[in-house]
C-alpha cells in the first residue's frame, strides 16, 4: 500500500511555534524537574543494569520520530484539551500511592505518562494523537521486566529438559538444576532471557512502526517480537548444554557461554526482521496521514490561554510530591521495634541449620528454632519501620536464597492455602535443598494488622496504611522445617507450630504497631 504525500502551503506561524515549543518544554522539563528523584532512579538503573541500558536511546529515538513528522505537525493548530487535566491528576495520584507503597516502577511509569498527558492538555488530541507512537515509545525507557524472570526461568528449564530428553541423553532434573553424565547445569537469572525479550520488544516495536501502516500488522509483529525471543532462549539454552556436553565441558561453560548467547540472539533478530520484511508497506519516509486527519489551521490560540494551561499542568504535577513529603514526615516513628517478647509454646533448641534469608536490613529481626515430638521448626521474623529504598519489606531484592549462594538451592515455589485452627492462611511455599537435606519454607507478610502472601496486596495495604497516617510498619514471617522423604512431613509440623504460636506472634506484632 502506498500513501501519497499531501502537500500544503499552510505552515505553523511563529505564534503557533511558540505555543508548540512551550508545550514540549513543560511536558518534558515539568515531570523531570518535579519528580527529579524518580527520574534519577530510572537513570541509576540504566547505569547499573545491562538489561536496561537501552533506556538511554529511548528519548533520542522518540525525539527523532517526532522530528520526522514535523512537516505534518506544522499543518495543525494547537488546541488545548482541558479534560486532559484529569489524566494528569490520575498520573499524580498514582505516583503518590506508588510512593507511599514503595513501588518504584509504578512511580516511574506515572512520571513518564505525564509527558504525553501534558502535551494532550496543551496541544490537543489531534496533534498528540499524531505523535502517539513516539510518545508511547517513551514508556520503554522505564526499567521493567524483572517480574518475568521467574516464569522465564521455568519455561527455559522446561524447554531445555524436554529437548534433552528427546535426544536420549540421560538427564536428572531437580527444579531448575540438571544433571547430565558430563556435568551439572542450572537455569539461573542470567539464563532467563529477559534481556533478549526486552531488547526484542524495543526493536520490534520500532520496526513495526517504521515499516507497517496497518495497525493489525503492527500489533502482530510486536507480538511476534515477544514470542520469538522466549522460544529462541529455550533453543539457546539447549544448544549451550549440548555444546558443553559434547565438548566434555570445555566449551560454552565460561565467558563464551555469554558470547554464544548474544551471537545467537543477533542472528534471531536478523531473521525476525527478514521475515517481517515480506509484509513491509511501501511508505514515503515523511508521508503524513490521510488528508481528513489534518486539522485546518484555525485562528491563533491565545498565548495567555496556553500559559494558563502550562501553570495548571505544573501545579497538577507538583502537588503530589509535596503531600507525599508531608505524609512521610508525619508518620515517621523513631521507636525501635522489640521482638524478644515473642515466646513460642514449643521447646526452644539450638539451630538445626545455617540457612538465613537474603532480605534488606530490618529494624528488628528474630530467628528461633523449636522442637516438639521429634519435629524441628524454625521461625524468622523481620520487622520493618520507616521504610525506604534498601530497607523495605516487599521488594524484588528480598530473596530466600541469594543468587550467589552455593550451599542452598531453590528447587520450587508455589502459592498455598492452609487451614490452621479453623483460620485460612495463604502462604508462599518454597522448597530449598542443601547438602544436609531438603527444607520447606512458608512465607507471608503482616501489614496493617492483616496477613497476605501477595506482594501486590501487601503494597496496597502499605500504601493505604501511610495514606491514612497510620505508619508503615510491616513484617515478613518465615516458618521453615526440614524433612526427609516428603514435604508433608514439614507441612504437618509447621501447621502445628503456627496453630500453637500464632496468637503470641500476632500479639507481639500488634504491640510493636502501637508503639
Amino acid at each position: 500500500m502506498t500513501v501519497a504525500r499531501i502537500t500544503s502551503d499552510k505552515v505553523a506561524t511563529p505564534h503557533q511555534m511558540i505555543i508548540i515549543i512551550l508545550a514540549f518544554v513543560v511536558a518534558f522539563c515539568g515531570p523531570l524537574g518535579v519528580y527529579f528523584d524518580t527520574a534519577r532512579s530510572i537513570v541509576t538503573i540504566w547505569n547499573t543494569s545491562d538489561t536496561f541500558a537501552h533506556g538511554y536511546i529511548i528519548f533520542p529515538i522518540s525525539a527523532w520520530l517526532i522530528w520526522r513528522r514535523r512537516q505534518f505537525l506544522a499543518q495543525m493548530s494547537p488546541t488545548p484539551f482541558s479534560p486532559a487535566i484529569a489524566l494528569l491528576v490520575v498520573c499524580g495520584f498514582t505516583w503518590l500511592l506508588a510512593d507511599l507503597g514503595g513501588v518504584q516502577v509504578v512511580k516511574q511509569y506515572a512520571m513518564v505518562a505525564m509527558i504525553p498527558s501534558t502535551l494532550l492538555l496543551m496541544l490537543g488530541w489531534k496533534m498528540t494523537f499524531s505523535m502517539a507512537f513516539p510518545l508511547l515509545f517513551l514508556m520503554l525507557s522505564v526499567p521493567f521486566g524483572e517480574i518475568f524472570i521467574d516464569p522465564l526461568i521455568h519455561f527455559t528449564a522446561d524447554f531445555t529438559f524436554a529437548a534433552i530428553e528427546m535426544t536420549g541423553i540421560p538427564i536428572v532434573r531437580n527444579g531448575t538444576h540438571f544433571e547430565l553424565p558430563t556435568g551439572s547445569w542450572a537455569v539461573v537469572e542470567a539464563c532467563s532471557g529477559v534481556r533478549y525479550l526486552i531488547a526484542s520488544l524495543t526493536l520490534g516495536s520500532l520496526y513495526a512502526y517504521l515499516n507497517y501502516r496497518s495497525g493489525m500488522k503492527q500489533v502482530l509483529f510486536i507480538l511476534f517480537s515477544i514470542v520469538v525471543p522466549i522460544i529462541a532462549n529455550g533453543v539457546r539454552a539447549f544448544m549451550i548444554v549440548m555444546i558443553g556436553h559434547f565438548s566434555g565441558m570445555t566449551l560454552a561453560v565460561g565467558v563464551d557461554h555469554i558470547i554464544y548467547g548474544w551471537v545467537f540472539f543477533g542472528i534471531v533478530i536478523f531473521l525476525m526482521f527478514w521475515v517481517g520484511s515480506f509484509w513491509r508497506d511501501d511508505v514515503e519516509e515523511h508521508a503524513p496521514l490521510q488528508s481528513n486527519a489534518i486539522a485546518a489551521v484555525t485562528s491563533p490560540v491565545s498565548t495567555k490561554n496556553v500559559s494558563t494551561f502550562a501553570v495548571v499542568a505544573v501545579i497538577s504535577m507538583g502537588c503530589w510530591p509535596i503531600y507525599s513529603s508531608y505524609v512521610h514526615h508525619a508518620v515517621l516513628n523513631p521507636t525501635i521495634p522489640q521482638l524478644e517478647s515473642f515466646r513460642g509454646n514449643w521447646k526452644e533448641v539450638a539451630p538445626f541449620n545455617t540457612w538465613k534469608p537474603s532480605f534488606n536490613p530490618a529494624n528488628a529481626e528474630l530467628t528461633r528454632y523449636f522442637e516438639s515430638t521429634g519435629k524441628n521448626v524454625g521461625i524468622h521474623i523481620l520487622f520493618y519501620r520507616n521504610q525506604r529504598p534498601g530497607m523495605s519489606l516487599i521488594t524484588s531484592s528480598n530473596k530466600l536464597v541469594n543468587d550467589k549462594e552455593v550451599f542452598w538451592q531453590k528447587i520450587g515455589a508455589s502459592s498455598r492455602k492452609e487451614s490452621i485452627a479453623n483460620n485460612a492462611l495463604s502462604v508462599r511455599e518454597t522448597m530449598l535443598l542443601s547438602a544436609s537435606g531438603p527444607m520447606l519454607v512458608w512465607q507471608w507478610y503482616w501489614l496493617d494488622g492483616q496477613v497476605t502472601a501477595s506482594d501486590y496486596v501487601g503494597k496496597i495495604l502499605q500504601a493505604k496504611e501511610k495514606l491514612l497516617m497510620q505508619g508503615d510498619d510491616g513484617a515478613a514471617i518465615l516458618v521453615f522445617a526440614p524433612y526427609t522423604t516428603h514435604p508433608d512431613e514439614a507441612r504437618h509440623a509447621m501447621r502445628r507450630f503456627v496453630a500453637d504460636n500464632g496468637a503470641a506472634l500476632e500479639a507481639t506484632l500488634l504491640e510493636n504497631k502501637k508503639q
